[in-house]
């Protein structure tokens, strides 16, 4: 029998499927693209620069927009003292108002760095279970952005690796899911400046490793490649997400059987999971 796997070591060989459940994928989420961008950072010439930003989703009747939420100071409370024992010592505080926030989405973007301009060349989506929510305001803001990433003049790169929701992807399911294995998880391409329809896919078996994914820059510059498996195991260590999964549990998402054969052989080989 073989020595327990360490905590810090993703022990599948790509997608880890119990990072897919949606209490925890927030946090991973996070990570994620925090990793991401460092590990572009490192790769892009000196005139690039990989940022963060973040979208937030509220819905009032009739309106859907993103916006940047704000903390408003409401009026004094009226002054009043609390007891402590026989003392008392407290002032009057002020009473903060803290508006009710949708979900909140980090995204990242490649800037090009020119004649003291920033030009956006490419957009990397992780896909998220709001978006893959049918019916949520989530679901149709990612899709408008979708749209208009897609006649813009930046490439958008989109990333999925949830068995979650409804397929979301700019490239259809249909179209993306290849004849000889299951479709799992995938990462498609648009490049801006496209003729026709066209894009690239990176199609992807829980079984096997995440790609090595192109990033194109700006026309007259080169790619660059990441690799999204030692991005993966890397957030699974800044995560410490082994510390916390149940290896002795199914996965979170709906697989066939012989998947969860394969993940049991897998997780028992490992020592995360008795055997018998």
């Amino acid at each position: 029998m073989q020595e327990q796997s360490a905590w810090w070591e993703n022990p599948f060989p790509g997608m880890n499927p119990y990072l897919e459940d949606t209490r925890l994928w927030g946090d991973f989420h996070h990570t994620f693209i925090s990793v991401l961008r460092a590990e572009i950072n490192q790769v892009l010439p000196l005139n690039y620069l990989a940022s963060v930003k973040e979208r937030v989703y509220v819905e009032k009747p009739g309106i859907l927009r993103t916006i940047i939420p704000d903390v408003v100071i409401a009026r004094p409370m009226v002054p009043t003292t609390i007891p402590v024992g026989k003392t008392t010592v407290a002032d009057a505080p002020d009473k903060i108002a803290i508006p009710l926030l949708e979900p909140r989405e980090l995204y990242i973007q490649i800037l090009a760095l020119r004649d003291g301009e920033r030009q956006v060349v490419a957009v990397i989506e992780l896909l998220s279970p709001t978006n893959k929510t049918p019916g949520s305001v989530g679901r149709r803001v990612y899709l408008q952005k979708q749209r208009e990433m897609l006649r813009s003049n930046a490439h958008l790169i989109e990333i999925d690796l949830l068995h979650y929701g409804v397929h979301t992807l700019f490239v259809p399911r249909a179209i993306l899911e290849p004849r000889d294995k299951r479709l799992d998880y995938a990462v498609v391409l648009h490049q801006a400046g496209w003729e026709g329809q066209s894009a690239w896919a990176w199609r992807i078996n829980l079984r096997e490793r995440l790609p090595r994914i192109l990033v194109p820059l700006a026309e007259d510059d080169p790619e660059i490649a990441v690799d999204l498996q030692a991005v993966l195991n890397r957030v699974y260590e800044q995560g410490r997400y082994g510390l916390v999964l149940d290896y002795a549990s199914e996965p979170p998402v709906q697989l066939p059987e012989e998947d969860l054969q394969w993940i049991d052989s897998l997780l028992k080989e490992k020592g995360l999971r008795k055997a018998g």
